[in-house]
């Protein structure tokens, strides 16, 4: 029972098998556990004894499987850890092991770790002039489609900012590798149009945040709260000693990462009184360890703009509203299409932001207010379309459904003429012909 003993969950297999009909409490409140939510109506004693433990389960194992194992797994352990509320987090990495990169204009890094990460900011040319961009990575680029996802959101702010078509830093391995690099969609060819077009200047920071979740134990027992607060802390001290405003600092979170970013931002607003201008969560985890009276993780309010992309749901990412508004691809209660397993799933809400990052791609993510894809895709979605990814306004609220491809370019490039009408109208997604309703 490698699981149960690493995690502390022998107390409540042996609860739950005594107390029977009695009692028992879900990880969300004081509602009383329905019947089917206790550990040995839906599993029994034998798949509880073959889960792995928390420190042998590593991403390849998780890869290994197919996308429906691979969120079977995960929903049995997610439960487990909900349904006893003993399991607090309890792992914080020290700020001096957390790596830290700063991508230069010339495509080579500067890294460091995040306790100097302020000190190798002042030394930046220009550093803090323009927009700040600080990417949180939610898991350890060992595998291969962490390592993609995140070398293609650093080429794409690569050719944003400073219009440089080739791989960032042939040296730095997590962010480049010996393949071949091929113009083959829009997410990887770049046309000429973009080289008429004025580049948004910035600077991109990345917190290699997920280079420490080395096993999965770190991973569910890390503390959301406390490491979110000891990054919030660093961009107080960003703003306090090199000048960076608020007002142009842009954190990006991944998986776990999106929901240290919400820490982040509170504790930004708590120490200055003022707001981080946008916080981007891609694919939000769940959160399995957590205090149960403390509200945990990303929400709307944790910056001036909270936008999130799900692309897991049912695996390692969340159905849960975290932001001001949520896109669900292909639906609230589906994987990313196209996805092999529950990491490459997670993954795709990264590659689709870095496809909407790069010049002439800012709306290739159409979507529509929806609550299901059975509604978006039954043309009874409402109000105005709206745009997935870096061109997401300011002043969108609630949830949005849109469908993706399976392959890249993942975008349906809809037209990207400003749009004045309802859900009726959008064509790119429809066949029969309704009347716009104003």
């Amino acid at each position: 029972m490698k699981l149960l003993k690493t995690f502390g969950l022998l107390v409540l297999i042996v609860s739950a098998v005594s107390a029977g009909h009695k009692h028992g409490n879900h990880g969300s409140g004081n509602t009383q556990v329905s019947s089917n939510l206790r550990p040995t109506s839906w599993l029994s004693v034998q798949e509880l004894q073959s889960l792995p433990s928390g420190e042998d389960m590593n991403l390849q194992q998780l890869e290994d499987m197919s996308v429906q194992e691979g969120e079977r797994l995960i929903g049995k352990i997610y439960h487990l850890f909900k349904i006893n509320h003993n399991m607090s987090p309890s792992y914080v990495p020290s700020a001096s092991n957390v790596p830290v990169v700063f991508v230069r204009p010339n495509g080579q890094s500067v890294e460091t770790n995040l306790n100097e990460l302020v000190t190798k900011a002042k030394q930046q040319p220009n550093f803090g002039n323009e927009e700040v961009t600080i990417f949180i990575t939610g898991l350890p680029q060992t595998s291969p489609a962490v390592a993609k996802a995140n070398k293609k959101l650093v080429q794409a702010y690569m050719q944003r900012y400073y219009g440089q078509q080739q791989p960032v830093n042939a040296n730095n391995q997590d962010y480049d590798s010996n393949e071949r690099q091929q113009a083959t969609s829009s997410e990887e060819d770049y046309s000429e149009s973009w080289k008429q077009q004025k580049s948004n200047r910035g600077n991109l920071v990345i917190i290699k945040l997920g280079a420490v979740l080395t096993n999965f134990k770190r991973y569910a027992l890390l503390d959301v709260e406390q490491t979110g607060q000891m990054i919030g802390k660093t961009l107080v001290q960003l703003t306090d000693e090199a000048d960076v405003p608020q007002e142009i600092i842009h954190l990006i979170g991944q998986g776990i990462g999106a929901q240290v970013a919400g820490a982040a931002g509170r504790q930004y607003k708590r120490w200055t009184g003022h707001q981080l201008r946008r916080i981007t969560a891609l694919d939000p985890a769940k959160i399995f360890a957590s205090n149960k009276n403390v509200l945990s993780g990303l929400a709307r309010g944790d910056a001036d703009f909270v936008d999130a992309i799900h692309s897991s749901t049912c695996g390692m990412g969340t159905r849960q509203r975290v932001g001001d508004v949520d896109f669900y691809v292909n639906g609230p209660a589906s994987a990313a299409p196209g996805a092999d397993n529950v990491v490459e799933a997670a993954m795709r809400a990264t590659r689709y932001y870095a496809e909407s990052v790069r010049p002439g791609n800012e709306r290739n993510f159409a979507a529509v207010p929806a609550s299901s894809k059975q509604q978006y895709e039954s043309n009874e979605g409402y109000g105005k379309r709206a745009y997935m990814g870096i061109a997401a306004q300011y002043d969108l609220k609630g949830d949005y459904v849109l469908n993706v491809n399976a392959k890249s370019p993942f975008g349906r490039s809809a037209p990207a003429q400003k749009q004045g009408s309802y859900h009726g109208l959008h064509q790119a997604w429809r066949s029969d012909k309704r009347n716009s309703q104003n």
